[in-house]
C-alpha cells in the first residue's frame, strides 16, 4: 500500500470513471480506514481503526466485491456530505439500468474518501 495514488480530486475521478483497479481502490479505503499491513508479520495491524470498523472486520473487507461494507461505508458518511460527488465534482451519476453494483460501489468509494478529504481539509 506504500505506492497510492495521491487523495484528490482527479484520484476521485479515475475511481469513479473506472481508471484505478479494484485492488486499488479497496487499498485507500483501507488506508484511510486505519488499516495497515505489517509486512513482517504477514498479518494487518488494525489498532488506528475506529473501533464500529474493526469490531466487524478486523481485517480489511472487499468493498468493491461485496455489498455489507459498502453498506456500512455508505452509512459512515455524514448527512451532509453525502452528495459530494455531485456537489463538488458536478458527477451526474450512472443512468439508470446501464451501470453494475460494482460501479455503484465504486461511487460509493469516491464518495466517502471526497468525505474523508473534506473532513481532514484535504
Amino acid at each position: 500500500m506504500s505506492n497510492l495514488p495521491p487523495l484528490n480530486t482527479e484520484t476521485i475521478w479515475s475511481i469513479v470513471n473506472e481508471e484505478i483497479d479494484t485492488q486499488t481502490v479497496n487499498q485507500l479505503l483501507w488506508y484511510y480506514l486505519g488499516y495497515r499491513y505489517d509486512e513482517a508479520t504477514g498479518k494487518w495491524d488494525n489498532s488506528a481503526v475506529a473501533d464500529e470498523w474493526k469490531n466487524e472486520y478486523p481485517e480489511p473487507p472487499d468493498f468493491i466485491g461485496c455489498r455489507p461494507p459498502t453498506v456500512k461505508l455508505t452509512r459512515s458518511i455524514p448527512q451532509e456530505n453525502k452528495q459530494l460527488l455531485k456537489e463538488k465534482l458536478g458527477f451526474k451519476g450512472y443512468k439508470v439500468g446501464e451501470f453494475s453494483p460494482e460501479q455503484a460501489r465504486r461511487a460509493t468509494a469516491a464518495n466517502w474518501l471526497l468525505s474523508y478529504m473534506e473532513i481532514h481539509g484535504n
